[in-house]
């Protein structure tokens, strides 16, 4: 396989990724009983919506029809999340860090993801690519840290 499939490849894998946390976060931000952590979740929602028109975009600028491919390390995320629903009661604490580590296993999915895909795009020659996937980068390194940070603020008790 060359680069440029592989990029490709990767670019459909991210892209249906993507759409599948976009279809499952309302179902987190509904899940989850603190309202820093439901906001969290209602951002993160439209953080999504703005990484798939971005990779559109990305898709645009290397001539490659936007379109998915399973990704089954994210699929298995959203599987657990849905475990951890059911196997917890609702409006406790151990529910809401059980969706905080699933949604950081995605957000760590997806940070090594980008982090590969600038790379890939600089050394293949596509600048304005390796931007606009930058840019997500940082958001899903953002929102990792504020994932981070919310998980220290529940109290255990």
């Amino acid at each position: 396989m060359k680069l440029q499939q592989l990029f490709v490849d990767q670019l459909q894998d991210i892209y249906w990724a993507e759409e599948k946390l976009a279809k499952a976060l309302p179902g987190l931000e509904e899940a989850a009983s603190s309202d820093e952590l439901k906001q969290a979740f209602s951002s993160q929602l439209q953080e999504t919506k703005n990484h798939l028109a971005r990779l559109e975009k990305v898709f645009g600028m290397i001539d490659a029809p936007p379109e998915g491919k399973k990704c089954t390390a994210i699929a298995g995320i959203v599987d657990e999340v849905q475990t951890i629903i059911q196997e917890t009661e609702a409006s406790t604490v151990e529910r809401d860090v059980g969706l905080i580590f699933a949604s950081q296993k995605a957000a760590h999915y997806e940070i090594a993801t980008y982090g590969g895909l600038v790379q890939l795009a600089r050394t293949l020659g596509h600048p304005d690519a390796a931007e606009t996937l930058s840019v997500i980068l940082a958001e899903e390194q953002k929102a990792d840290s504020l994932l981070t940070r919310i998980a220290g603020t529940l109290n255990a008790n």
